[in-house]
């Protein structure tokens, strides 16, 4: 096994309090023990991650792991989208849905052992595309990796996602905007044709098959099938969208029958008044949004056996030539 050089993205504050200073020895004494040589870049505030990852592009660097939450590694996944890369996944953060739907194992050691005796796939990237609130007003295009949501979740996310990491004093901006919010007449349009219409509180269009507290969006859904899965949740009450999204559909659970699941290439939202929308966790506005599937343009290090039509066999090569060559 030949030494392989890879860029090493590492999120110390992702998921609960932990002992980063360790945790980063231990990343990389594993990394080190499979011939991986890391060259580590530090997630920090007003870090320019973007300009890190070009960069590592731009020196020949073609494996980039990413150690952290599902944040971070859905900002590193949208800029390697269709570049001759390969991303893999250390999973640190709270959630882990990405890892929990590609069948990554939580455990470090093990995570890292995918780097060097997993699978190559192709897995699908979604863009949400929104007016920008300025004097140009041009279009801005955002990827995510996980789901895009419009409504009620895209309201609470910033104090829920505080409370989750610690900071109990949001409990009350988290009550009082619940509280506070109301439903609004939400309109789909699906592909060329279908249009739906509806009162509600969320909108989700997801490109994972797990989200949020590990949602399961769909029995079937696929992160590489060209379709985005999207849940419209008319006439539940606040209480019990969040119970059922809490809880998720699960083995066992019978869903609400009012949950109208769609799927669709490309889907179109708008919502009167304008409700704000989020993809993976990144707030991009309020009104209309235009969402897309960008198809199998992601290279992804997986563990379990995929199907033999994801994989990737030139990706594998070019991966097996730049490691002879480190």
């Amino acid at each position: 096994m030949r030494n392989m050089r890879a860029k090493l993205i590492f999120n110390p504050s992702a998921g609960a309090t932990r002992a980063s200073s360790v945790q980063i020895t231990d990343v990389i004494h594993e990394l080190q023990a499979w011939k991986i040589v890391p060259e580590v870049f530090f997630v920090e505030a007003d870090c320019d991650l973007p300009r890190a990852v070009k960069d590592a592009l731009a020196q020949g660097i073609r494996m980039f792991v990413v150690c952290g939450g599902d944040g971070t590694i859905s900002a590193v996944a949208g800029i390697l989208a269709g570049a001759r890369a390969t991303l893999g996944i250390i999973p640190s953060g709270t959630q882990n849905n990405m890892a929990l739907s590609l069948g990554i194992p939580t455990d470090i050691p093990a995570a890292i052992a995918i780097l060097r005796t997993g699978r190559r796939i192709k897995v699908d990237v979604g863009m949400a595309t929104h007016r920008e609130v300025s004097p140009e007003g041009g279009e801005i295009s955002t990827p995510f990796l996980e789901v895009c949501s419009v409504g009620l979740i895209s309201t609470l996310f910033p104090s829920a996602d505080d409370v989750q990491h610690g900071n109990l004093a949001r409990v009350g901006d988290f009550l009082t905007t619940f509280v506070g919010s109301a439903p609004a007449e939400i309109h789909l349009i699906l592909g060329d044709m279908q249009e739906v219409r509806g009162l509600g509180h969320v909108v989700l269009v997801s490109n994972m098959p797990y989200i949020g507290r590990h949602y399961q969006i769909d029995a079937d859904a696929s992160f590489d099938d060209g379709l985005l899965d999207v849940l419209f949740f008319p006439d539940l009450s606040k209480l019990e969208l969040l119970g059922y999204i809490f809880s998720g559909i699960g083995p066992g659970k019978v869903e609400d029958p009012r949950i109208q699941h769609y799927h669709a290439r490309r889907v179109e939202i708008d919502t009167q008044p304008a409700m704000p929308i989020m993809a993976d966790g990144n707030p991009l506005g309020a009104g209309r949004v235009r969402i897309e599937v960008r198809r199998r343009v992601l290279t992804v290090m997986v563990g379990k056996p995929a199907p033999a039509a994801l994989l990737d066999p030139d990706a594998m090569i070019e991966a097996e030539q730049n490691a002879a060559t480190d």
